[in-house]
Parts: C-alpha cells; sequence; structure tokens
C-alpha cells in the first residue's frame, strides 16, 4: 500500500513539474512576442505585422492557464491555441512564404515542454491542419516586413524555443526515469524487509528469482534449483501438482517441509503470471501448524478424560446401588413397622429416608444409564414382549405423583397387543422420563395425555401436556446431556438427563426423537422406534392407507386420550 501511494504521489509531481516549466516557458515565449510587438510597431510597421507578432504571443499568455490548473481539459485547451494562435499570425503576414513560417515548429515545441505524450499526436494534427488551410488560402500575400528582422526574429525564437523544449522533455524523461527506479529499489527494500519469501518460478519450474531471504537453518541457495526440491521427497508431488494447476487454472496452494529443516511447515500461494512463469509466495507456518497440534491435542485429551468419567462412573453402578438398595429396603420395613411398632415420629422419619433413596435411586440410574452410553457400553437387551405392558407399567408408577399434583393423566391405548422386538426396560424408562417432565412442567388442573400405537414397522409413543411449554432458547439445548429448561425451582427437581436418555434410548433402538413446544400452551414429545415385531401381525387384507394427524380430541373418560395435535 505505502508502495503504491509512494508510486502515485511521484507520478503527481513530476505532472505538476512538467506543467510549471511548460507555463514558463510559455511565458518566456509570450515576453519574446510581447517586445517584438513593440519594437515593431514603434518602428511603423504594418498593422497587419503587428497584430500577426500579437498572435503568435498569444499561446504563451495561454500556457499561464496551467499554472492554475494541470488536468487534461486545460492541457488539451492550450495545445489547441498553439497552432490557431501561430496558424493566424503566419496567414496574416502572407502564409507559409512569408517571414513567419518558421513559427510553424512551435506547436510541437510547446507540446514537448509541456510533456504531453498523449497531446503530441493531437497537437502535430492541428498544426498540418493548419498548414493545410493556409496553403489553401488563396488570398495569402508577401507582407511589407521592412527588412530581414522579421524573419531573423521569427528562425530565433522558433530555434531557441525548440531547444529549450527538448531539453525540458530529456529532464522530465530524466525525471521519470529516476523515479521509477526509486520506485523499484522501495518495493524491492520492503519485499526484503518482509516476512514472505517471493519466489519468481520460470515455465521449466526453475526459480529464477527471489525476494527476502529464506530461513537461514535452511538451504538458501534457490536460484537454479526446481521449485519441487524445496519439499521433502515424500512431498515433491503435491509441489509439482499445484505448480501445474497454478499455470492452468491462475492460483494454487500447497504446503510441505523443507528437506533440511522436517520440524518446519512452509504455506505456499502460487499464482500464474504471463509467459508461463509463476509467483510463489512461501510463509512460515511452523508456528500455526504446532498450534493446531496443540488444540487437536488438547481435544483429544478432553475425550479422553470425558471417556475416562463415563467409564468411572459406569464401573461404580454395583457400589452406588448396593448401599442405597440397603437403605430403601430397611426403610421400608421400618415404615410398615415390620418387626415392631415404632414412634409416630420415628414412622414419619422412615418414610422421609424411604422416599428420599427412592429418589436419590432414580437419580443415580439416570446418571449411571447415561454414562453407559457415553461410555458405549450400554446394550440393550432385546426381547419379543407387548409394549401396552410397558407403558401401562409406567403409567402405574406416575400416577399417585400425578393426583397427588391434581394433573388429570391419560393413557390411550389400542385393544389389540403391539407386540415388539424391544428392550423392555428402555420403553419403560422412555414413557417414565417423558411423563415425570410433563408433570413437572404442568400446573395443577392441567392434562397429561399418553399415546402408544403402532404405525406401520414404528411404535410411536406420544406424551403431550398442557403445561407451560419451551421456549424457543431452551428446546434448542434440550436433549443434551445435563441440559436443564425452566425456572430455578422445576430445575432443581432433576439432573437434565430425562430428554437425553429418552433421546439415547431411541437412537439406540434406531429410532428419533421430536419435541414441539408453543410456550404457554403446552409441549408434545414425539418418539419413534422401528421395534414392530412384523411376524407377530396378522397379514392385512388390503393396502392401509398412510397414517394421518388425528385430531384434538377432549376427554370424556379414562380410557380415551385428550391432547393437543403436533405444532
Amino acid at each position: 500500500m505505502a508502495a503504491d501511494g509512494t508510486r502515485v504521489d511521484a507520478e503527481a509531481d513530476i505532472a505538476t513539474n512538467a506543467a510549471g516549466a511548460a507555463a514558463n516557458w510559455g511565458a518566456l515565449w509570450a515576453i519574446a512576442f510581447a517586445l517584438a510587438t513593440i519594437g515593431w510597431s514603434s518602428a511603423g510597421a504594418a498593422e497587419n505585422v503587428v497584430a500577426a507578432l500579437a498572435a503568435a504571443g498569444a499561446p504563451g499568455v495561454v500556457a499561464q492557464l496551467l499554472r492554475l490548473r494541470h488536468g487534461f481539459v486545460t492541457r488539451a485547451f492550450v495545445a489547441l491555441a498553439w497552432p490557431l494562435g501561430v496558424g493566424w499570425a503566419i496567414g496574416q503576414t502572407g502564409g507559409l512564404g512569408g517571414p513567419l513560417a518558421a513559427l510553424a515548429l512551435a506547436p510541437a515545441a510547446a507540446m514537448a515542454a509541456l510533456d504531453g505524450r498523449r497531446l503530441i499526436a493531437f497537437g502535430a494534427a492541428m498544426t498540418g491542419a493548419v498548414m493545410v488551410a493556409l496553403l489553401l488560402n488563396p488570398h495569402a500575400a508577401p507582407a511589407d516586413t521592412g527588412g530581414p528582422w522579421l524573419p531573423v526574429l521569427a528562425v530565433a525564437v522558433s530555434a531557441i524555443g525548440f531547444a529549450a523544449a527538448i531539453l525540458l522533455s530529456v529532464a522530465r524523461n530524466s525525471e521519470r526515469e529516476a523515479a521509477s527506479k526509486a520506485e523499484t529499489a522501495r518495493l524491492r527494500s520492503l519485499l526484503e524487509a518482509g516476512p514472505l519469501l517471493s519466489l519468481r518460478i520460470d515455465g521449466e519450474g526453475v526459480v529464477r528469482e527471489l525476494f527476502c531471504g529464506a530461513p537461514e537453518d535452511w538451504d538458501v541457495k534457490l536460484l537454479g534449483r526446481p521449485f519441487d526440491s524445496l519439499a521433502g521427497e515424500a512431498q515433491r508431488w503435491a509441489a509439482r501438482g499445484a505448480l501445474t494447476i497454478a499455470r492452468i487454472s491462475g492460483k494454487a496452494s500447497v504446503g510441505f517441509s523443507p528437506p533440511l529443516a522436517p520440524d518446519r511447515f512452509l504455506a505456499v500461494e502460487l499464482r500464474g503470471l504471463a509467459g508461463g512463469d509463476v509467483e510463489a509466495v512461501v510463509r512460515d507456518a511452523t508456528r500455526e501448524r504446532a498450534y493446531e497440534a496443540y488444540l487437536e491435542q488438547g481435544k483429544a485429551d478432553a475425550e479422553n478424560l470425558a471417556a475416562a468419567k463415563s467409564r468411572f462412573l459406569a464401573n461404580m453402578s454395583h457400589e452406588l446401588r448396593t448401599p442405597l438398595n440397603a437403605i430403601i429396603g430397611f426403610s421400608d420395613i421400618m415404615r410398615s413397622k415390620l418387626f415392631g411398632p415404632l414412634t409416630e415420629r420415628y414412622a414419619e422419619y422412615a418414610s422421609l429416608i424411604h422416599e428420599s433413596g427412592g429418589h436419590l435411586l432414580d437419580l443415580i440410574n439416570d446418571v449411571l444409564d447415561m454414562s453407559k452410553i457415553e461410555a458405549e457400553r450400554f446394550t440393550l437387551s432385546l426381547e419379543p414382549f407387548d409394549a401396552r405392558e410397558a407403558v401401562s407399567s409406567a403409567l402405574r408408577l406416575v400416577r399417585v405423583q400425578a393426583d397427588t399434583a391434581k394433573i388429570a393423566l391419560r393413557g390411550a391405548l389400542p385393544p389389540d397387543p403391539i407386540e415388539v422386538d424391544a428392550d423392555r426396560r428402555a420403553i419403560k424408562q422412555i414413557v417414565l422420563n417423558l411423563v415425570s417432565n410433563s408433570l413437572k412442567f404442568t400446573p395443577s388442573g392441567g392434562q397429561v395425555n399418553v399415546v402408544a400405537r403402532a404405525l406401520g414397522p414404528d411404535l410411536e409413543i406420544i406424551v403431550a401436556d398442557t403445561g407451560v411449554g419451551i421456549s424457543k432458547a431452551d428446546l434448542e439445548r434440550l436433549g443434551r446431556p445435563y441440559e436443564q429448561a425452566g425456572a430455578a425451582d422445576q430445575r432443581a427437581k432433576g439432573t437434565g438427563l430425562g430428554l437425553s436418555l429418552v433421546r439415547a434410548f431411541a437412537e439406540l433402538h434406531g429410532g428419533t426423537m421430536v419435541i414441539k413446544s408453543v410456550l404457554g400452551e403446552g409441549t408434545a414429545v414425539t418418539v419413534r422406534l422401528p421395534v414392530i415385531d412384523q411376524t407377530a401381525m396378522p397379514a392385512p387384507t388390503a393396502p392401509e392407507p398412510p397414517p394421518q394427524p388425528e385430531p384434538a380430541r377432549q376427554a370424556v373418560g379414562d380410557n380415551v386420550i385428550a391432547f393437543k395435535p403436533n405444532r
């Protein structure tokens, strides 16, 4: 960017200097003809001669516009003024055969002084047009010049002006060449000081030019070497391929380690140049490569740590459950007063111990199940059974909880058996977790409806409630382990594993779980498992139509479902 700005500034300086020099040249031209006009007028010369001398000096006055503005339009106006002014002066003094014919060189000299390379052809064309007009002018006649001094003046001023213009043009070219060399030197110094190694590679794949030195700890003799020799033996095919791609498509990227520094990694960007050459920019990406390796190692360590935690919790299954089962069993004996009566307070304590132990056992079972799944040690115990039995058993376990919370719990099961080949405990756990979640987030007076049915090869379980619903932000998080939704008092009732276990059990069976919810209206969770035992089903007498979503229905009894349709 600095180099580009420097080049633009240098060009602007050269243009400004050229305009100033052309204005000075024009000023001297105007002064010379002003003095000649005064002298010839004092000597009593003819009016046409005095007017011709004034017209010949007028373009020099016009050239002073360049001091105010040296844009292309101004220079074009000045270039047009020279052939018109000089041509009129020559025409007034006898045309090309008159004493001022030598002034025909003035426009070319003015263009040389202006250094307007784009205007030289324009000025020459205008001068030629004026000269042709003078040749074809039938009224041009020799003027009374009063002696040989007028031709001498024209030749002298034209010669001196033309010589001065040539010197100015040469000086301007030298200035431009010096600026170009300075710019080239500046660009080279920037490349040499930069962190990137730039190479020019010829059509044969040989390094012909380089900027900025190579790292000191590997071979720096690059000129004349094949580009692919910069890479190790095992990676040279990649370097050659990238070079070919750059020649065809114009760009390519490749990375490799140099043969004498295998601990380094070089990232190379290739760009095609004219004539089949290729530019290569080499960047030492060793640190970036090491950082990537560090991040990959950190990720691997974190995954290993998580797997070790899951294996530890899975292995602690017996150690955690055995004493807790003893606590629950002994508290149940005390609560039942099996070996004698207890005081009312001790009986209350035994009931609390039994209830807390049961809740703790449920939480531990969820954690252990998830740990086994994460450790890939959970195996399904597949067996044929009627899915209605597992669903009914789960509903019986949560019936007391629903009645205590004054929530209507309804189950809709078909009259015919639903023969499945699945894990009985997993099906029961799916229903228990979904219904427990619905009861937790449904206020008193609400409803929780459970549907189990066979849809072709799939067992579909739907649990819908009229609870508080789930916000969009929470809905995106649910289904991941230990993620919870709702208020703090509701989150304190669980571990955030219920839905993640449902999803895991569904995926282990090859099924899916879909959650649909509207905040303030309720939630519906649909689980589909491809576990229907096709051999136990009677052959259909006619093709069955595809299942259609059931419309919302109002509960009218214990055996009729009341749920909102999936949204």
